[in-house]
């Protein structure tokens, strides 16, 4: 079998040989810098539009730099993000085999003790840059021994080192212009190079369908963020100059324009920015504007407005950021929405994982296989404890079999020691009977069936024979007849749930149930015993009053 890559075509000696030399690296003079351009400074509509229209033609620098200013300037759009990328990046990360042949265990079992050193994990946030940009780039360190290849380290790359050209003509140095805009290519000085699969990791999350520059986030929020910007300066001139006054000077005809610089400098440096000068013979006449207090607060409307519709952006709902009336119940279901983008973002990144870094690694290590483990991230979708609690106090009694170890499982128990001291329901005495009377000691461990219940006969002989036994016949007659109901509607549930196991489908179900015909013979004498025992327990009664009379 040949050695393929994550997509599928075959891998040489050179790509090989090259996994140990650094690729992507930064450079002073040439066209991948460390230091950006203020690109955001002088926003404006028009500059914005030709921006993201050089991105999509597959000049995508300024766009990144934007993106990663934006990230930068605006704290709420930095907070959204950042709890969107935490959210994932601290999830569980386990291993699934790709089998049960002893090899594949082996290849889990490899796998599983790279992902304990921590290296995914330290990783996992830049990875999830690519929420905000559309993609993001790791280089990997691999670590090359003989039966052991792994990587050491994956290193971030800015994403701006890298394009999209918009035609296979760049990619394979001919003529040809076919649209494409999805491959990612490293900028170098002499023209974008493609990229070895086996060193870097490519991790693509497309906010919306389309071109890798249009599917991420930083593209929906950058209109916000300029109209945001503009709304925040001009509240913040307002705050500036609240309360100031108007600084206004006059200047004659005779006056030079020497003269007039001098005044103009006069008033402005007073206070503030509101300052004029106008000639003696000019009038100015300043109207007062209503309620300049509840004017201001637009400022600050409009602001909130765009934060919201940022976060619902990045985060599908506002509650998790914003305090916004609507109750417990309108939190939990925003809280749910958030939850579902987590396990959406958490599905893409295992995937990408698993097939440009565990393949490579499974594949360098032990040869090519037809089937590769692979790497799950996320909570699992578990029943919480007082459900499941709950759920086995109704379930098991109808004679639901569960095990043990399955149980402690998912309540994050361990199994217990032989040395270590259990846990026990306490055994409850009957009204009237003295301490121990009903047994004293803990039950032993195990389910109780009709079995460990003593012979009735035996029993109501000992107990009868004795003055003032009701009480404790009472409690033991009681827990004989809930053992042999138990044990008689154990057996007709155990006939249900084969006709649905079997059933093919819900009409199969339908006449399967009407057809049924249940042995209840086990449940009427379990019925007349109860009211055998009954009638026993009416008789000791009379004994204990003749007694006592």
């Amino acid at each position: 079998m040949k050695l393929l890559d994550q997509y599928g075509r075959p891998i040489t000696r050179d790509q090989v040989k090259a996994l140990r030399e650094p690729v992507a690296t930064p450079t002073l003079a040439g066209v991948r810098q460390v230091i950006t351009d203020p690109i955001a400074a002088d926003m404006s509509p028009d500059l914005l539009a030709a921006i993201l229209l050089d991105a999509e033609r597959g000049n995508a620098t300024r766009y990144l730099e934007l993106a990663e200013a934006i990230e930068e300037r605006d704290l709420h759009y930095a907070a959204v993000l950042g709890t969107r990328k935490r959210s994932v990046a601290q999830l569980p990360i386990t291993v699934e085999p790709a089998g049960d042949e002893p090899a594949q265990a082996e290849h889990a079992a490899f796998v599983q003790a790279w992902l304990d050193s921590g290296i995914l994990e330290a990783a996992l946030p830049d990875m999830l840059d690519a929420i905000g940009k559309g993609f993001s780039v790791m280089e990997i360190e691999w670590r090359t021994e003989p039966g052991h290849f792994a990587p050491a380290c994956l290193t971030y790359r800015p994403q701006r080192w890298f394009e999209t050209p918009v035609s296979l003509g760049q990619i394979l140095g001919d003529a040809r212009t076919v649209p494409d805009g999805m491959a990612i290519m490293l900028r170098e000085t002499g023209g974008n190079a493609p990229l070895n699969p086996l060193k870097f990791v490519v991790h693509r999350h497309p906010a919306k369908s389309g071109l890798v520059m249009r599917g991420g986030i930083a593209r929906l929020a950058c209109w916000a963020w300029m109209f945001k910007a503009y709304t925040a300066g001009d509240w913040a001139a307002f705050v500036r100059n609240y309360g100031q006054p108007v600084r206004l000077g006059r200047y004659g005809p005779e006056s030079s324009q020497a003269d007039r610089d001098v005044l103009w400098s006069a008033v402005a440096n007073i206070a503030g920015d509101c300052a004029a000068i106008i000639p003696k013979s000019m009038e100015v006449e300043f109207k007062e504007v209503g309620d300049v207090t509840k004017g201001s607060e637009l400022y600050e409307r409009r602001c909130n407005w765009l934060d919201q519709q940022m976060s619902k952006a990045v985060l599908g709902q506002t509650a998790t950021t914003d305090a916004i009336a609507g109750g417990h119940a309108v939190g939990r279901e925003h809280r749910q929405v958030q939850e579902d983008i987590e396990r959406a973002d958490a599905v893409l990144l295992a995937a990408t994982i698993t097939r440009q870094i565990i393949h490579p690694m499974v594949m360098l290590t032990f040869g090519p296989q037809e089937k590769y483990p692979k790497v799950l991230i996320g909570r699992p979708d578990e029943m919480p404890a007082d459900k499941l609690a709950e759920a086995l106090h109704k379930l098991v009694p109808l004679g639901l079999r569960v095990g043990q170890a399955e149980v402690r499982r998912r309540l994050t128990l361990a199994d217990p020691q032989e040395d270590d001291e259990l846990l026990s329901a306490p055994v409850m005495a009957a009204p009237g009977m003295p301490a121990g009377a009903a047994g004293g000691q803990p039950r032993p461990a195990g389910p109780r069936t009709a079995e460990d219940a003593p012979p009735v006969p035996a029993m109501l002989a000992r107990l009868v024979a004795r003055p003032g036994a009701n009480a404790e016949l009472q409690a033991a007659l009681n827990e004989r007849v809930a053992l042999d109901m138990q044990a008689a509607l154990g057996g007709l549930t155990d006939q249900v749930r084969r006709e649905f196991e079997t059933a093919r489908d819900m009409p199969d179900l339908l006449v399967r149930l009407e057809g049924m015909s249940l042995d209840v013979a086990a449940f009427g004498g379990a019925m007349r015993a109860a009211l055998a025992l009954a009638h026993l327990v009416g008789q000791a009664s009379v004994l204990d009053e003749m007694g006592e009379a």
